[in-house]
Order: structure tokens, then sequence, then C-alpha cells
């Protein structure tokens, strides 16, 4: 695994020295948790964002409406 250099604020550092505390093996398996939570959590978001932008251009279409429509035709409910 690669090694990384940063800087943290002092109540990072107090959190992080809480590890054993906090069920973890060691500081940098909280850090790998935390960064991985944080890729899903920046994930979702670009995901809700893009559904947004889409909902707002189909909005304003009416003819992507009405072939969505015509496409629906004979689905169930």
């Amino acid at each position: 695994m690669a090694q990384a250099k940063f800087t943290l604020e002092q109540s990072h550092i107090d959190f992080l020295e809480q590890f054993k505390d906090r069920g973890f093996k060691d500081k940098s398996t909280i850090v790998r948790l935390a960064l991985d939570r944080l890729v899903k959590e920046l994930e979702r978001e670009e995901l809700v964002r893009s559904a947004d932008l889409y909902a707002e251009l189909y909005k304003e279409d009416l003819e992507l409406q009405q072939l969505t429509d015509a496409a629906r035709v004979g689905w169930p409910q």
C-alpha cells in the first residue's frame, strides 16, 4: 500500500488517536474507511445532480415526453 503525507487539524489527530476505542486496527484503517465513504457520498451526490438535470431537461422537452408516453403504452402500471 502506498503512503501519503498530509496535514491535519488537532481535532482530527485527537480522533485518530482513539482508533482502538472505536474498534479499529490502526489509524490508517479509519482514514481509508473515511475516504471510501467520502467517495461513495460524492458519487451519490453526482448521480443526484445528474438525475435532477435529466428531470429538468425532460420537463422542458415535449417531444421526449411524448416519446416516453408512447413507449409506456401497454406496460403494466
